[in-house]
């Protein structure tokens, strides 16, 4: 941030916190400088919304003066589903609900926004869509890979009023794609440094087809229980186990009670192996054990993941678990190996529960009410059982004498949907001059087939000087310090985050912002002639926790967040209520900002997140029966690992209809009792839609597709014969006929 007046010219910097400020020996002490900290704290109680923000004190304009503000950041793009990028204009600039200059006399508020976009993508700029009013597109280049739009010019005059955000979405190329765009790096900065290495920013968005659901789908899906999830979710668990898919591997660890999952490591999804272990989950926690969550997940990285399975953990934390930030470490070490689905059952937990997600991948969803909670659970099971590329692997081809190094690592696995940006420095001195390109190849496994893909980039890239790659490579090394420095893993990891950080100008948890203003204005002495340097003074610069007054119609619907573990409570606390049903009233909301005081996060680098990604739970509205909910339990109980029913009097309880009934109906073309069985279940099933649609829909789907491979030409038959019997209406299109 700069601002350049008349008088003088003020730069936001960054120090290490436990550094003295810069230019000692010029630099006064901000008291001494200017006021304005009061006005920081002012901002800081009677902001109406809540989150972080930049905030820096320039002191009075004078009338007929002007000052201008020049605001730079960098950020990755969230990716919406149809794969376009979606750029979100910050609420400061966008004029509503904030204090600008306003006109004592006419109380009119004098702003005028003029938003253009530079977009640039070697996949090509395929359009452009936005909430308000567009230009059309300009081309700059004949391969449409670069363009440029005016799109907006706003005078406002009055009142600031509510308005949405300002939302651009720009749709690429074949988004589902793999691409490497190289930028220079600074010719100041020295070579072998971030700044001084050019980098490569490698899109990794392969096309992934739909899975068939109910089908046999590899993965390794590993559960971490506490006790009070199994003295209070047997159901929920229940449902999960049952919904697995054929051809994947499981294993289950209470961790409240032993680090050591029911099996030394992970088996394979079978009837036999899910009864074993359905027998040896422990229905209560009354014997507690020593261990905890942060030994449990060491044990299960410590433990082979099956070949070619992808790794995904399904966590459940009633409270806040100890050694946090350890834990906080541990998953982030192991990012690129696996992806956590956190669920929490109280509010202190929320903040770890949602960071261990977003740091993998994954989801997190906040459980308020036990009637919802197997809903909660499968609906993230939904979405972990998407199909993946796994065994991802990149290499490289360049002239001897260069190297690559990808920063942070490569993920091991990419899912449906996914889109993941990687840094790569290209380090050393090419012997060879006259090559001009070099060559990333990735290769993974989709299906049991080996894809590769080839990509040419340049080795003498262009750039514009603005190093917005370098500095997302730079937040991107620091994600992976932070941890590290928090959890005692000594003075190392701090002082390489602190380096970054000043480096590349991105803030860290060490560092902090300080405003150093220069006068514009020369002093002059006359005896002898001399000039004398301007004397710089620090002014209040800082990031403010604004704690909210109010809640109106024109809150956002989403909130700043740090990215790391530990978001504070009050944060944690509105972002739930947001997404739940029982949202608390307004004095509550009020009472809650004053008395809960945040701990300080650890994390003070900004991150975009749309808390409805982190709410789930509140997603679709299900009824809730218990007398019905009872009976589907009991259903499911029955239901074997590959999707079948078998012909008992336990299946004959739950549908209520004699268990000779069901015999003596039995069609004569079924050769085979579970078929009639499965049939009548399903049926069933979809006669009580209302209730068990959500829940039952992966059990459903593995049903029909264990029917479908065993008699297709008898299943119109039993169909009809259920429908009478139960008295429904069941199509055949649930049938897949």
């Amino acid at each position: 941030m700069t601002a350049r007046s008349e008088d003088a010219k003020v730069h936001a910097v960054l120090q290490d916190e436990l550094s003295v400020p810069p230019c000692p020996s010029q630099v006064q002490q901000p008291h001494e400088a200017t006021g304005g900290w009061e006005n920081l704290e002012y901002l800081r109680d009677q902001s109406e919304y809540p989150g972080e923000a930049f905030a820096c004190f320039l002191g009075t304009l004078s009338p007929g003066r002007e000052v201008v503000v020049t605001l730079r950041y960098v950020q990755e793009l969230p990716r919406e589903p149809d794969g376009a990028a979606r750029f979100v204009l910050s609420p400061t600039l966008n004029p509503y609900g904030t204090l600008y200059v306003w006109n004592c006399r006419t109380s009119k508020l004098h702003y005028s926004l003029l938003l253009t976009a530079s977009l640039q993508s070697p996949r090509g700029v395929v359009d452009v869509q936005a909430n308000f009013a567009l230009t059309p597109l300009i081309y700059t280049a004949q391969d449409h890979s670069t363009a440029q739009a005016p799109l907006l010019q706003v005078s406002l005059a009055g009142s600031p009023q509510c308005h949405h955000d300002l939302e651009l979405l720009v749709y690429y190329g074949d988004p589902t794609a793999v691409s490497a765009v190289v930028e220079k790096g600074d010719p100041e900065a020295p070579p072998g440094s971030l700044l001084g290495d050019p980098m490569v920013l490698v899109t990794l968005a392969p096309s992934i087809p739909e899975a068939v659901p109910g089908q046999r789908q590899s993965g390794e899906f590993i559960f971490l229980l506490n006790t009070t999830f199994l003295e209070h979710a047997q159901d929920s668990l229940l449902f999960l186990l049952k919904s697995l898919p054929l051809g994947c591997y499981f294993n289950i660890y209470c961790y409240e009670e032993t680090s050591v999952g029911i099996y030394s490591q992970s088996v394979e999804y079978t009837q036999d192996n899910l009864t074993e272990a359905m027998r040896r989950i422990p229905s209560t926690g009354s014997s507690l054990g020593d261990s905890n969550l942060l030994e449990t997940l060491r044990s299960v990285y410590n433990t082979p993941r099956p070949h070619r399975h992808p790794r995904q953990l399904f966590i459940f934390m009633a409270g806040l678990p100890p050694d946090v930030e350890a834990i906080a470490a541990e998953v982030c070490r192991h990012r690129n190996s696996h992806r956590c689905f956190s669920f929490c059952f109280s509010e202190d937990s929320a903040a770890l529960a949602m960071a261990l997600a977003k740091e993998t991948g994954g989801e997190a969803a906040y459980v308020s009410s036990d009637n919802r909670r197997s809903f909660v659970v499968l609906k993230c099971l939904k979405q972990a059982l998407k199909p993946a590329a796994e065994g991802v692997s990149l290499s490289w081809t360049l002239p001897r004498g260069l190297e690559v190094e990808v920063l942070g690592g490569t993920p091991q696995s990419i899912f449906q949907g996914q889109h993941n940006l990687l840094y790569a420095q290209i380090h050393g001195q090419a012997q060879d001059t006259t090559v001009a390109k070099g060559v990333m190849t990735l290769q993974y496994s989709l299906d049991g087939q080996d894809v590769t893909y080839t990509i040419e980039f340049p080795l003498c890239p262009q750039g514009d000087g603005r190093l917005a790659g370098h500095r997302l490579a730079a937040r991107c090394l620091m994600k992976r310090l932070l941890p590290e420095s928090v959890s005692g893993s000594g003075e190392e990891p701090r002082h390489r985050a602190v380096e970054i950080s000043l480096t590349s100008g991105i803030i860290c948890p060490f560092t902090s912002y300080v405003g150093v203003r220069t006068p514009q204005r020369v002093t002059w002495y006359q005896r002898p002639l001399a000039l004398l340097p301007p004397r710089q003074s620090l002014i209040p610069c800082q990031i403010v926790e604004l704690r909210g007054s109010r809640i109106s119609s024109c809150y956002p619907k989403s909130i700043w967040v740090p990215p790391g573990w530990l978001t504070a409570v009050r944060a944690s606390w509105l972002a739930l209520r947001q997404l739940t049903h029982d949202i608390a009233a307004l004095p509550q909301r009020r009472a809650c900002s004053k008395a809960c005081k945040p701990p300080p996060p650890l994390f003070s680098s900004l991150k975009y997140v749309d808390p409805m990604e982190f709410g789930l739970c509140s997603s679709t509205l299900w009824r809730w029966c218990p007398e019905a909910a009872a009976k589907c339990q009991e259903l499911v109980a029955l239901q074997n690992a590959d999707g079948s029913w078998a012909l008992s009097s336990g299946l004959a309880s739950v549908l209520e209809v004699d268990e000779d009934e069901i015999k003596g109906k039995m069609p004569d073309e079924v050769m085979e009792p579970s078929i009639w069985a499965t049939v009548m279940a399903v049926t069933w099933l979809h006669r009580h839609d209302e209730y068990y649609q959500d829940l039952c829909e992966l059990l459903e789907a593995k049903a029909v597709t264990w029917l479908c491979s065993q008699a297709v030409s008898q299943l119109d038959k039993c169909l009809e014969t259920a429908n009478t019997l139960l008295g429904s209406s069941v199509k055949p299109s649930v049938f897949r006929l």
